[in-house]
């Protein structure tokens, strides 16, 4: 293989221009040309691609978002536009291309290979919802945003005697909820994948009140509803004093972690490895801290599972 491309597709992560910088250099190292697609799928369709160099990938690592860009592109849902971006790829002597991003991109990523165009799926998402992978590129970072919010918002609630509701995104996962709700000791946490109970939250916060306890932080997954109608909804069954924040796309920006870091820099250069290889039509992941990969095709109809035990710890820990 002498040349593959590169493309971030969906919404951007924190992480996605390291993982970009690890393709780019590690198929250098082995004398691959690399070409960036512009723009994700939309991108390909309309030839957007530009080789890339050593340099056009420094001084990013640090950086958020995607120096690629990213947009949504319903036309390359079509066997149409799926056709167009095969033959815009083979127009530049493409070979291979590496995918990174969440569920809509791997199901780009999986058409192309299906029609016989390797393609090696790198999942960058911060809503941990790819399946084959412990966890996806971006999650670490925006979930210590989240984290970073629940601290600062807690010190008005105890200031205030209030309750505070923080939508934070997931629209079918519950990853980050769960896991900023655990880490920033919220009383409740609402999660697409469990049901709640209205009565049960409000004698929670009941019995709260009853120990002395003058403020509380509920964290609810979008997926779940909008902070604001859930508010309303709590208010109606409590009478409690109740404030929303809704941290919207704040979650999905900002400088990656280390760990992110660290993260898409082994994910980005595997696919590359696994080009090399002529394994194309894989994602890759990590397990146990160790590099795994899978068939696209397979991946995809497996499905991402919440670790339930720590919903369940989560309850225990927020009597």
């Amino acid at each position: 293989m002498k040349k593959i491309g590169v493309l971030t597709s969906g919404g951007d992560s924190p992480g996605m221009n390291a993982a970009i910088r690890a393709v780019v250099r590690k198929a250098i190292y082995h004398d691959i040309e690399v070409y960036g697609i512009y723009g994700g799928y939309s991108g390909l369709i309309s030839g957007n691609i530009k080789k890339l160099e050593l340099g056009s990938v420094g001084d990013i690592i640090h950086r958020g978002g995607t120096m690629l860009h990213s947009a949504r592109c319903p036309e390359f849902k079509t066997k149409e536009g799926q056709q167009q971006g095969i033959s815009q790829l083979r127009a530049f002597g493409i070979e291979g291309l590496v995918v990174i991003g969440g569920d809509g991109s791997y199901r780009g990523a999986k058409a192309l290979t299906e029609q016989g165009f390797p393609c090696i799926g790198v999942p960058g998402t911060i809503d941990n919802d790819i399946p084959g992978t412990d966890v996806t590129i971006g999650f670490d970072t925006a979930l210590n945003t989240v984290i970073d919010a629940v601290d600062k918002i807690r010190d008005t609630a105890t200031s205030h005697e209030r309750t505070f509701i923080i939508e934070v995104m997931g629209r079918n996962a519950g990853d980050i909820a769960l896991s900023a709700g655990l880490a920033g000791g919220a009383e409740t946490i609402l999660i697409p994948e469990e049901n709640y109970d209205m009565n049960e939250i409000a004698e929670r916060l009941r019995k709260g009140q009853e120990r002395g306890k003058k403020h509380s932080i509920i964290i609810i997954a979008e997926g779940v509803s909008s902070g604001v109608e859930f508010g309303k909804q709590l208010k109606e069954a409590t009478n409690l004093d109740v404030r929303v924040s809704v941290l919207g796309h704040i979650q999905r920006g900002g400088s990656p972690s280390a760990s992110d870091r660290v993260l898409a820099s082994r994910l980005g250069a595997r696919a590359v490895e696994l080009l090399i290889e002529g394994r194309g039509g894989r994602t890759v992941g990590i397990e146990n801290n160790k590099l795994v990969d899978y068939d696209i095709i397979e991946a995809l109809d497996k499905q991402h599972k919440l670790d339930l035990e720590l919903y369940k710890l989560s309850k225990e820990l927020s009597i």
